[in-house]
């Protein structure tokens, strides 16, 4: 079977990251699987991207048009990413003539493939969601239930001006995808909302975590690990990390910082460590020793992070899946989160970690206290969270449910 994926990046970002270890599993299972991005960056043989100067500069500007697009015509509230996928990509007629028996679809915004490209492919076609754009307008994630009802002219949004981006992308989606396409939701919420979204209710629907190669993603001995980053030792570690870091207010990093004023006197003791980001000029006061390290492009060297930490905080508002919490579990650090979208799919609660009531900076602090209190307690944590990622999120149980997606949407077809 030859699969041909499709997503922006190869590995920049949290939905190109699993949409390359997706690509990975299923190569390891003898699928013969290709990655087609805009940006390759990983120098993979097995990732085709554009090749030429101009290929590259192309890609660029057509999704600097897409967001040019956005900026002129629509004045919202949301500050999320709107992809309003517009634009032709030329890749329709090189897809359809290929040999791939699967069309595999992730994250194709950025202009890279139009909304009318998609209702145009005539392979077997899988999309595998990092977000709620496919159901939705133009926007990536939302608050409010247009997604649900239909793109009306009634039922647009308060914050939101101008011309009607959403109701536009939305409505083409509508006109241009005729046949259903079998989605994949990395977790029961994002499942969930596909199941009562306008667009996509009927269509067939399966929930298939993104993968991880645990035999690479293991845990380090926590000291080895906690010297090769410059860390204490004896001192309880806290890890936090986000492309950006506490940028995006999705990631939760706000709340986090809430929580670490609740643990003022609880814990004399206490590091925070945070990638994803430099320090900045004025970092928070928080009362406690606050670590930058950057950004870690390499698996090695998270690897290496998540061994080191005691455990990892993951306060987001929101994740589809929540790489970092199971990436974690991998490496054996218990995870603390909010009771939220698909964390909800990767920590169990007071068994892997701890999951605190949304978006309660309190019990996120209570959390964290209940894992760190109890050193036998903490070493079974440990146990169980590795344990989780072996059972559930690795390669190989992955890539066989991805397989029988596969041999459902090819029986479809042929029907």
């Amino acid at each position: 079977m030859k699969v041909i994926h499709l997503n922006y990046f190869d590995i920049i970002g949290g939905a190109a990251r699993a949409a390359y270890r997706i690509h990975h599993a299923l190569r390891r299972v003898g699928v013969d699987s290709w990655l087609w991005v805009d940006v390759a960056a990983s120098g993979d043989w097995t990732v085709e991207g554009p090749t030429t100067n101009f290929g590259k500069g192309l890609a660029i500007l057509r999704r600097a048009l897409g967001r040019g697009l956005v900026k002129s015509v629509l004045k919202t509230g949301n500050p999320i990413l709107h992809s309003p996928a517009f634009l032709p990509s030329g890749r329709v007629r090189a897809l359809n003539s290929s040999d791939a028996d699967i069309l595999h679809l992730h994250w194709v915004q950025g202009e890279m493939l139009s909304i009318a490209d998609i209702g145009r492919l005539r392979k077997p076609v899988v999309w595998t969601l990092h977000d709620m754009w496919a159901f939705c307008g133009a926007e990536h994630y939302t608050e409010d239930h247009r997604w649900r009802e239909g793109y009306r002219h009634n039922n647009r949004p308060s914050y939101e001006r101008g011309f009607d981006l959403n109701r536009w992308t939305w409505t083409r989606k509508r006109k241009c995808w005729k046949h259903p396409i079998h989605i994949v939701a990395p977790c029961r919420w994002l499942a969930q909302c596909v199941q009562e979204s306008a667009l996509m209710h009927e269509w067939p629907l399966s929930v298939i975590p993104n993968p991880i190669d645990t035999e690479r993603w293991r845990p380090l001995e926590t000291n080895l690990a906690r010297e090769l980053f410059g860390l204490p030792k004896g001192t309880p570690l806290l890890l936090f990390g986000a492309m950006g870091g506490g940028r995006d207010p999705r990631k939760g990093f706000d709340l986090l910082l809430k929580a670490i004023q609740h643990l003022r006197g609880e814990l004399l003791e206490l590091q925070l460590v945070i990638f994803g980001e430099l320090c900045p000029r004025k970092p928070p006061d928080v009362g406690f020793s606050m670590n930058y390290v950057g950004h870690l492009a390499d698996d090695l060297s998270l690897r290496i992070l998540y061994s080191a930490a005691d455990v990892m905080i993951v306060p987001s508002r929101l994740e589809v899946f929540g790489q970092t919490a199971s990436e974690a579990h991998a490496c054996g650090t218990p995870v603390v989160a909010f009771n939220t979208s698909g964390l909800r799919d990767i920590v169990l609660h007071k068994e892997t970690g701890y999951l605190a009531q949304p978006f309660d900076p309190e019990d996120l602090a209570r959390g964290i206290q209940w894992v760190l209190s109890d050193s036998q307690r903490h070493l079974q944590l440990r146990k169980n969270a590795r344990a989780r990622a072996v059972d559930c999120f690795a390669s190989e149980i992955v890539a066989a449910k991805y397989l029988q997606v596969y041999e459902a949407a090819l029986n479809d077809s042929s029907s």
